[in-house]
């Protein structure tokens, strides 16, 4: 009982320039890749024609958010100036505000001026993976902007984050890396919150199924968790198989982490997703 309570006492709503997000049930947050290196080659978007394919199959499938990204954060990716980021994202994020015009758009990035631009653009809240650490401008930005902001935990920056793997309580130290990030946030005024544990970003696969086994802990911070297995190493590392096979596996941990209380998947595939989720609302309400 005492995980269902805290689920009930979690923050539900998010207001976007005034446009009120309802996550009371679970939702999806579709990953579309402008990267040319995204770990998943399937997902990679080149073109507006593509983003805007791509974006109608999403929509069409289920998902309430759009997850732009212009900086691939896999490990050992390559660096992306902050120019080449702004001339992949804001074409495509203007395209689809403009084609889709009730479909929330979230923008991956830790840098405050992309942030900034993409929201004048028409996109509604940002995903910052270094939860400002990469950026120091980044929580005065959206304290300005008053959009929801998706904070992640890692550890170093995607180029040297699998040498930053040494904890001695992972679930504890997340727990409190949250809490004092949204202690700082909410001084600055920031009230709309969400929390990504940060599978696969510097964490062994032992970390990550840990966190796994203990997501319902991170209700305790009272706002939306988001998790993204999505075709990770976390599933073919133990299924031994390669991304593209990894859909199965990436249903079966959706399906636990929905089970522990999270509210939103971050996929590259959204119908299996919302699939998920249907099911698992009927194991909760027969």
């Amino acid at each position: 009982m005492m995980a269902k309570d805290t689920f009930l006492n979690r923050k539900v709503t998010l207001n976007s320039k005034g446009k009120l997000i309802d996550l009371s049930s679970p939702s999806v947050m579709a990953i579309l890749n402008i990267t040319p290196d995204s770990f998943y080659s399937n997902s990679r978007i080149s073109n507006i024609s593509e983003a805007l394919k791509a974006t109608e199959k999403f929509v069409i499938e289920g998902a309430k958010f759009i997850d732009i990204g212009a900086y691939s954060s896999r490990p050992g990716a390559a660096e992306v100036s902050q120019n080449n980021e702004l001339n992949r994202l804001i074409p495509i994020v203007e395209a689809i505000a403009k084609e889709f015009p009730e479909t929330l758009i979230s923008i991956d990035t830790f840098r405050a001026k992309v942030a900034e631009e993409s929201i004048n653009a028409g996109a509604h809240l940002i995903n910052d993976i270094s939860a400002g650490n990469l950026d120091v401008a980044m929580f005065d930005t959206i304290a300005k902007l008053q959009v929801p902001y998706l904070i992640m935990h890692m550890k170093g920056t995607p180029q040297n984050m699998q040498q930053e793997t040494t904890y001695e309580n992972i679930t504890l130290e997340i727990l409190n890396y949250f809490s004092e990030k949204i202690e700082t946030l909410k001084k600055l005024g920031v009230k709309d919150i969400m929390i990504d544990p940060g599978f696969g970003f510097a964490k062994t696969v032992t970390h990550n199924y840990q966190i796994l086994q203990e997501l319902e802990s991170f209700s305790t911070l009272s706002f939306p968790v988001l998790v993204g297995f999505s075709r990770k190493s976390m599933i073919t590392k133990v299924l031994n198989n390669k991304s593209t096979d990894a859909l199965n596996g990436t249903s079966i941990l959706n399906t636990a982490a929905l089970l522990k209380g999270a509210s939103i998947l971050r996929v590259h595939d959204v119908k299996e997703a919302v699939e998920c989720i249907k099911l698992v609302e009927r194991i909760k309400n027969p």
